[in-house]
């Protein structure tokens, strides 16, 4: 019987331990999509406590406490930090066979050298010890990712980001490379005119242009995009249901604005059009200037008001929702493509279900101009776990490169998130061990830890050319 969590974690072979040990384990990490926050990085405090820096913003702790019957008082609620960590330790060892355990004891082992199990027995001295190194200099915001050997962060941003901790970091410098990523999700949605309306406004105090018509909001975010690349931004993303692709005219789009801009109400048809021009539009803003643009598709989120209306977005009811991907995204990349106007791009699916048809959909566009121009994104959100990353790493296998992947991403808010890069890398090791064990690829550790090199980090590092 193996022990837990022992340094052959997941590690079934001797193939695999040693591609790992020797080729994975040492890696730097770029993590290109996260939703840290950039002015933490910046100002490279210390957390006060382990619940702190562990369970706020975690929603997949979050979901986990409210199934295990926690009151919503100890999970967003008005209890001390102690006593909302005493019911995440409560909960945990119901966590058992959830990605959850994993994670939770990889990162009390990786950032304080915790390795006691987690539960109501042991909560209170491993909070005591977890919290004291919080304290010092070591465990600042900037050492929890030195500790992980991050090597680059990318931050998600809004177009009216400001990006002055950015900015801050580069001059002050640090231990770690912070660039912004542009997600103007907000720009192009109007299913919510109020709101819509008010981000304009917004947008124009800080593009410094009056928007009254289509071609003056063109005008204000093109000036947004231009800022973000002078800042370092090299990447775009795009939170979506799926792609937008319906045909229109420049006409039609200048009229549902000024609709739009008036708060008069549009059709769905319509609602589509505006959220097709504009995706298309950023698509065009991100080749001119050799951005690569990342597309996460799938997530049906906000599925229960009541919370909605008590806590706000992005705080844990959201699902993998069943959209039709595969028509619209052909026709969205093939436009672009028709008119060489396709960037490098990442196409990331949230329901296991559409695994094959991206893996497949890539390939009708890598033209051979650079490698791995398009990619099937890591497994992503409610996928990126033990099954979830095997079943993406073989559907890519089986249909495109795999040893052109650009490799794995945190995809969080937490900064103890980054041992998901060591669970990946182990998972990538493993699959590739029992291949050359049971004879389905030759022994040559030299080329298959090459390949293995690549997929953890130099596949990114080409990739995506941070400067």
């Amino acid at each position: 019987m193996k022990p837990f969590l022992d340094e052959n974690f997941l590690l079934q072979t001797p193939t695999a331990e040693k591609l790992y040990h020797d080729f994975a384990e040492k890696l730097p990490i770029i993590d290109y999509h996260n939703h840290l926050p950039p002015d933490q990085i910046a100002g490279n405090s210390n957390f006060k406590n382990l619940t702190q820096v562990w369970l706020y913003g975690d929603h997949y702790k979050w979901r986990a406490m409210r199934t295990n019957g926690i009151n919503e008082d100890y999970i967003t609620g008005s209890k001390s930090d102690f006593e909302k960590f005493e019911k995440w330790a409560e909960t945990v060892p119901y966590t058992m066979r959830n990605p959850l355990y994993h994670w939770t004891h990889l990162e009390l082992q990786r950032y304080f050298g915790i390795t006691n199990l987690l539960s109501v027995k042991t909560a209170s001295g491993i909070y005591d010890e977890a919290s004291a190194k919080l304290q010092t200099p070591e465990y600042s915001v900037q050492g929890l990712l030195q500790k992980m050997n991050v090597e680059t962060v990318c931050t998600t941003d809004d177009p009216l980001d400001n990006l002055q901790f950015h900015q801050q970091l580069k001059k002050e410098g640090g231990t770690v490379k912070m660039l912004p990523a542009f997600r103007p999700d907000k720009a192009m949605n109007p299913d919510d005119l109020e709101v819509l309306n008010a981000y304009m406004d917004k947008l124009e105090t800080v593009a410094e242009v009056s928007i009254r018509d289509y071609d003056a909001y063109l005008l204000a975010l093109k000036s947004r995009h231009d800022y973000f690349a002078a800042n370092g931004c090299s990447v775009s993303d795009h939170g979506l249901e799926q792609i937008y692709a319906e045909d229109y005219t420049e006409e039609e789009i200048r009229n549902i604005f000024q609709k739009i801009r008036a708060k008069r109400s549009i059709s769905q048809e319509e609602n589509l059009k505006f959220k097709s021009a504009l995706l298309f539009q950023f698509a065009i803003w991100d080749h001119e200037k050799g951005w690569v643009q990342q597309y996460h598709l799938g997530a049906l989120r906000n599925n229960n008001a009541r919370m909605l209306k008590q806590l706000g977005p992005d705080t844990g009811w959201d699902s993998i929702g069943d959209f039709s991907q595969g028509r619209q995204l052909s026709k969205f990349l093939n436009r672009l493509d028709s008119e060489d106007r396709l960037a490098k791009t990442i196409i990331y699916n949230l329901n296991p279900a559409d695994n094959e048809l991206i893996a497949t959909m890539i390939g009708n566009y890598n033209d051979g101009s650079v490698a791995g121009k398009v990619q099937f994104g890591s497994a992503w959100w409610f996928l990126d776990q033990k099954d979830g990353m095997t079943k993406q790493i073989n559907a890519l296998s089986n249909m495109g490169l795999l040893s052109k992947f650009v490799g794995m991403l945190t995809d969080s808010r937490s900064f103890l998130s980054f041992p998901r890069h060591e669970y990946f890398r182990r998972l990538l090791c493993n699959l590739f061990g029992e291949d050359v064990e049971n004879g389905e690829l030759p022994n040559d550790l030299e080329w298959i830890g090459k390949i293995v090199s690549d997929i953890c980090y130099y596949n990114a590092k080409n990739y995506f050319n941070f400067k």
